[in-house]
């Protein structure tokens, strides 16, 4: 498969921008995106800012009515949220946004889906936030509910969480089968196992190699374990290196990076990046995605664009 980039859009903080204009700036960095051939534009699935990315009150918009927007704002880029938490809203109109979404955008929506985790927002909005064994549970049923959603004329599920009875989802989807099932995560006890189960796509943080070795190899065990081929879920990572023009460029985006991922980044100028992903590419991953944290301007978006003529993309 050809290797990709995607652009991840969790920061809506713009200096001197007043509401009324804040999606303009969003506007922008996703067709920079587009035009430097980018394949994926993904938005958090917040309600407040996370740590790690700013202060929990800056801006925050809702993720799919953002990606609904961007779908009549750009023309070839996919869509999707890196990740909706699975608490957040009843499973059947998930899949009911997720099939709008694919819809307005002629086809280019995904369906990223993990257990949720930001337990303050949970308690500030008066949603449930149970147990993670419950929140996983949760998710291999919200999964089931979007997959019958997606493929059959009227569809019905008891789970223990959730339940549907002759639902309609009219019209289908465009994609044949419904959007691609991004899972987030790679928790080896339940996750790994859920997405050998649903999962299209993958998508986990440089951790270093050993370790996401360890991880396909813990999923291609479950995929074993039910009969599927492994190869058919594309594993994608947030990008293991930085793209900059210079030495302080670099220390700047990797001085704004979580500590415990620093270790893992490597990179600098486009050529330095595109090598230091050889390793990735080589261990079997196929996407990689850049934050709009460290990547805000056209012109640092198109830095990064140059990556991709050197992997390939």
């Amino acid at each position: 498969m050809q290797p990709w980039i995607g652009l991840h859009l969790p920061l809506y903080t713009f200096p001197d921008t007043p509401p009324a204009e804040l999606f303009d700036k969003v506007v922008a960095q996703a067709r920079a995106a587009e035009s430097n051939g980018f394949r994926l534009v993904t938005v958090m699935d917040h309600l407040y800012q996370i740590t790690g990315v700013g202060a929990e009150d800056e801006p925050m918009l809702e993720g799919w009515s953002v990606l609904n927007a961007l779908a009549r704002e750009t023309r070839s880029v996919r869509l999707g949220t890196l990740v909706t938490g699975v608490t957040y809203r009843n499973p059947a109109l998930l899949a009911k946004l997720a099939t709008t979404l694919d819809i307005v955008s002629s086809g280019r929506a995904i369906l990223g889906l993990g257990a949720a985790w930001n337990e303050v927002e949970h308690d500030g909005y008066g949603y449930e936030f149970p147990r993670t064994g419950e929140r996983m549970d949760r998710l291999d049923e919200a999964l089931t509910i979007a997959e019958a959603l997606f493929t059959k004329d009227r569809a019905s599920f008891e789970g223990k969480h959730f339940r549907i009875h002759e639902a309609l989802n009219v019209p289908k989807p465009v994609q044949p089968g419904g959007p691609p099932i991004l899972i987030g995560g790679g928790g080896e006890q339940r996750t790994l196992r859920i997405a050998a189960k649903h999962a299209d796509m993958t998508h986990w943080f440089p951790l270093g190699l050993d370790v996401l070795r360890h991880k396909t190899e813990v999923l291609e065990g479950y995929c074993r374990d039910i009969g599927r081929d492994s190869t058919s879920i594309e594993r994608t990572m947030a990008a293991p290196v930085i793209v900059a023009r210079d030495d302080a460029a670099k220390a700047a985006i990797l001085q704004r990076m979580p500590p415990e991922r620093r270790p893992y980044v490597q990179g600098g100028t486009p050529e330095q990046a595109a090598e230091g992903m050889k390793p990735y590419l080589d261990a079997g991953f196929t996407g990689f995605t850049f934050n709009n944290t460290f990547y805000k301007t056209p012109e640092q978006i198109a830095l990064v664009g140059e990556v991709l003529q050197r992997i390939g993309g």
